[in-house]
């Protein structure tokens, strides 16, 4: 899928967060549009990450990586293991927007570094992916703070920054309300990011942390065009409860 339909149509993808193969092969598998590898809030190595990447892109889906940090060398560590783009987390402000598209990007668009790895075919395709990363490498940047909420039109107007996720837990927390996603100031502070990034024209995502079918719904009915469903980690424990609760409850 292209950067232009990934972003201007509905697509879902999720969070991998266990670094084995074969989670990602059978996420790969299950119809997302598109796979982040979470290096933020989990213990996968960046040689870990190398190996879910290609499984990922092997199989024809997108693969992000959602950075530890805005770190110019993982951004380009991953982006020459493959990855088609990186979710950055807590960015709030112009400059560190602008840092990361800059760390994604060759020159003359940014200041990443030229090396031959996997993205390059080793060598093969160095053309081929030079020309591609200027136009179709995504840069997806958090906003998961009260700050980044103040600062966001100067944030998701930079020159390369292609989506935004909100990042609920965290949005939530620098409003000193942890997870309280139906009080009044977390409401308005999504309406203030829906308001400035549809004024831009910035595609917006949501991760729905919990893969409950009906909130995906709700998400798709108010507007929402680029989601997160769920990760490895709550669906394989959510569908492990739903099994032996259900076993265990009583017969009517």
């Amino acid at each position: 899928m292209s950067k232009n339909l990934l972003l201007r149509q509905l697509s879902i993808g999720s969070w991998i967060q266990i670094g084995h193969p074969a989670i990602a092969e059978i996420m790969a598998s299950a119809g997302f549009d598109w796979l982040a590898i979470d290096l933020e809030h989990s213990t996968i190595t960046l040689r870990e990450a190398e190996e879910l990447i290609r499984v990922v892109d092997l199989k024809g889906i997108v693969p992000l990586v959602r950075l530890s940090s805005n770190n110019a060398e993982q951004i380009k560590r991953v982006m020459d293991a493959g990855a088609h783009g990186v979710i950055v987390p807590m960015v709030n402000s112009q400059e560190q927007a602008r840092a990361a598209v800059s760390a994604v990007k060759y020159p003359p668009m940014g200041d990443r570094s030229i090396g031959l790895a996997r993205a390059h075919g080793y060598g093969v395709r160095f053309s081929t992916y030079f020309d591609w990363q200027q136009d179709h490498s995504l840069v997806v940047v958090q906003i998961e703070h009260i700050t980044a909420v103040n600062n966001l039109e100067s944030i998701l107007a930079v020159p390369g920054v292609d989506a935004y996720f909100v990042g609920p837990y965290d949005l939530s927390g620098s409003l000193g309300i942890p997870g309280q996603f139906e009080a009044p100031e977390y409401l308005d502070a999504i309406r203030e990011i829906r308001t400035v990034s549809e004024k831009l024209g910035i595609p917006g995502g949501i991760h729905i942390v919990e893969p409950d079918p009906i909130q995906l719904r709700n998400r798709i009915e108010e507007g929402y065009r680029f989601i997160a469903y769920g990760m490895d980690t709550r669906m394989l424990d959510t569908s492990c409860r739903v099994g032996i609760e259900s076993s265990r409850s009583p017969k009517v």
